[in-house]
């Protein structure tokens, strides 16, 4: 039978096996931080992201054994993804990094899994679990850092001293007592305002929360509705997601290359062409990626904004075709774009 420091070194090997490059535990205890949290949803500043604040999701939140009454032991991990240095000329179409190569939502869960069993083989019992990858009600940067994977930065990124902020973060709650490793208390930010300085919608708060209402990330992926037109010019080039702040984090000059799964795999650079995309040609081309959450729709509307925020004349007959799309918001989006091109 193993000691707990013995089965968690085992657990966390065996973790960095499966590429997992951080691999920290935190306890069960309830978030010491979960007012900040709460004002932000008491602010508004979830936007449109209702489900954050229903009871049950603000319950579970503030404490894991409301979604695991069993758990003792959090296991939290990262796995890395594209670094955000890699892009083409800043003329050309944006997307977030991460988003570059497979959905991390399907590419992640099977190593937690197989996490999971190997936790059962070690110990000779089924283990209770719950497994998550920003899909979960749980505060899980709050918890990586409580596991010693780093700060929140000021812009709200847990960031590693060694590896910065470009990876993904997964956790796993379980049902037997590991060792905690020790909390990351440190702020390694400094005076740096960076990230501050160089958000053009000013989304980044003071308190290291954000207020999606203005942010990028949000405003192309989860927002379903029309993007805010005094908003649409500080968007830029940017379609899917924005990686600006963690662009200028000095922490991210120690990035590691990404995960091979999260290599590249849609061709570039984006074409104004997508404009034209069928639902079914849209759905083939980003079988698999991150692209999908946002719908065609929604993929259509961010691409006509950055195409009127930095395209040409030689867009227009792209934009024309995309103003009579069969989706009112496709049609309103292209049409400000086919006006911004003209008026440049």
């Amino acid at each position: 039978m193993f000691n707990k420091h013995d089965l968690t070194q085992l657990i966390k090997d065996k973790a960095r096996q499966l590429g997992l490059i951080l691999a920290g535990v935190a306890d069960s205890e309830p978030l010491t931080h979960y007012d900040i949290f709460d004002n932000w949803l008491m602010q508004g500043h979830h936007a449109t992201m209702d489900y954050l604040a229903s009871e049950r999701s603000r319950t579970r939140r503030a404490d894991p054994k409301q979604i695991l009454p069993e758990c003792k032991s959090i296991l939290i991990l990262a796995l890395p993804y594209q670094p955000v240095a890699y892009h083409l000329q800043p003329a050309t179409l944006r997307m977030a990094s991460y988003a570059l190569g497979s959905d991390y939502h399907e590419i992640i869960p099977p190593r937690l899994q197989q996490i999971v069993t190997f936790i059962e083989e070690q110990v000779g019992h089924p283990v209770p679990n719950r497994y998550y990858t920003d899909t979960g009600p749980i505060l899980e940067r709050e918890l990586a850092r409580r596991a010693g994977l780093g700060w929140i930065g000021k812009n709200s990124m847990l960031i590693h001293p060694k590896i910065g902020s470009t990876f993904f973060i997964a956790e796993i709650l379980l049902g037997i007592e590991l060792e905690p490793d020790e909390e990351v208390i440190t702020d390694h930010c400094g005076t740096c305002t960076r990230c501050l300085d160089a958000c053009p919608t000013d989304c980044i708060l003071p308190n290291r929360t954000i207020d999606a209402r203005r942010c990028i990330s949000f405003l192309t992926i989860e927002n379903k509705g029309a993007i805010p037109a005094d908003l649409r010019e500080q968007m830029g080039n940017w379609f899917f997601g924005c990686d600006i702040c963690q662009q200028v984090c000095p922490w991210n000059r120690f990035s590691p290359p990404a995960d091979p799964t999260f290599k590249p795999s849609i061709p570039l650079p984006m074409r104004t062409s997508d404009l034209l995309l069928s639902s079914s040609e849209f759905n083939q081309r980003f079988k698999h990626s991150p692209i999908q959450r946002a719908r065609r729709r929604g993929y259509l509307r961010n691409l006509a904004v950055a195409v009127g925020n930095s395209g040409s004349q030689e867009d227009i007959p792209y934009l024309e075709k995309a103003s009579q799309d069969e989706e009112p918001l496709v049609r309103e989006h292209a049409q400000w774009a086919k006006e911004q091109i003209k008026e440049k």
